[in-house]
């Protein structure tokens, strides 16, 4: 399976260094944003052996190139839909598409995104698929699963912590996601706050999908998102940040179904030490309500002996990304919502799901 890898931030890099290491995947294509990265080699990039294949900057070249999929792994700027030009083209071209930054459930997307895509997907015989961990594993295939144990459900919730402290970008930190903002004058709910539509448009379809996999039709999504102020300065890699503006952001989403909340994503990013209650059990808290009540604390752990700098999470979305290369391959052309389940194949196995 030929694949081109887009974009090589952390998240992008590792999933590079993925692809690099399977042995019934081939990269032939890497595009990179920046002019630092342009004309290396993706071994190079990625912390391996040369490759011969070189990071370009031509979005033309990459458009030339014979490939089954494309990682797209650009990093989440506002407005949401900024790449959307660029994954069509990739579409047309004839080349799958997977998406690290939501576009798991196409069905809640405004129609007129949809038919876009839709209409890339058949010129290029392709189609474009989300995959990752939250988006794509966490709810939308974790937390369904485990409610094949229950004969009743009447609610289901999932809740991260992210410690955001190593974050170097500035930019990022402070305009994207919305830290350091006037907590007295910020209302996190108003969807025309910039870093509240970039998330809502990132995670509102996982809670809908959510919904409609356990049966449910999805009414409305509601938000009840929280800002809390550092008690003093932080000095952060990113910056400062003032006592007073927002040093923790609680995301939280709310999906209504049959007149009730049936499904609650919060997500809480921190600038300041997490509680050892909340992160010492895992990097997901579900809670299922119904017969029977079901809890799972999930983690991830980099393996005995690691030594990279590479975190356990990137390497997770990594494994969700390449192992949803067959079923994008298999899929008609189009969008794709993300399969209900996906598991880690031998390399001959994968082989043959394409087949």
């Amino acid at each position: 399976m030929k694949i081109i890898q887009w974009a090589t931030g952390a998240m992008g890099r590792t999933c590079l260094q993925a692809v690099i290491d399977a042995p019934h995947l081939e990269l032939v294509g890497l595009y990179v944003y920046g002019d630092r990265k342009a004309g290396r080699d993706a071994g190079d990039i990625a912390r391996r052996e040369p490759t011969g294949i070189t990071a370009t900057r031509d979005v033309d070249e990459i458009l030339a190139l014979d490939a089954d999929v494309v990682i797209h792994a650009a990093r989440l700027d506002p407005p949401f839909e900024r790449h959307d030009a660029d994954i069509c083209r990739l579409l047309r071209s004839g080349k799958n598409v997977i998406s690290l930054n939501g576009g798991t459930n196409p069905a809640h997307w405004p129609e007129a995104r949809r038919a876009q895509f839709e209409a890339a997907g058949r010129e290029g015989g392709a189609t474009f698929m989300g995959a990752g961990l939250n988006p794509g594993f966490a709810a939308e295939k974790l937390a369904v699963l485990a409610t094949g144990v229950c004969s009743r459900v009447d609610a289901v919730s999932l809740h991260e912590v992210v410690d955001c402290r190593a974050v170097k970008s500035p930019e990022y930190v402070f305009d994207v996601i919305g830290f350091g903002a006037p907590v007295d004058r910020v209302d996190p709910n108003d969807p025309d706050w910039a870093p509240a539509a970039l998330m809502s448009a990132l995670f509102e379809e996982v809670v809908t999908l959510v919904t409609a996999r356990l049966g449910w039709r999805p009414e409305r999504v509601t938000t009840a998102h929280r800002l809390r102020p550092a008690t003093t300065d932080l000095e952060i890699a990113a910056g400062t940040i003032k006592s007073g503006t927002a040093a923790r952001i609680d995301w939280m989403w709310h999906a209504h179904a049959a007149g009730q909340v049936r499904v609650k994503l919060g997500i809480s990013w921190t600038m300041e030490k997490p509680a050892p209650e909340e992160t010492a059990s895992g990097l997901w808290n579900i809670r299922i309500t119904g017969e029977p009540d079901v809890s799972i604390l999930f983690g991830l752990h980099e393996p005995d002996g690691w030594t990279a700098r590479t975190t356990a999470e990137m390497l997770g979305v990594a494994g969700a990304v390449t192992n949803a290369i067959p079923h994008v391959i298999a899929a008609a052309p189009g969008v794709a919502e993300t399969p209900p389940f996906v598991a880690w194949h031998a390399p001959e196995q994968a082989r043959e799901i394409v087949a």
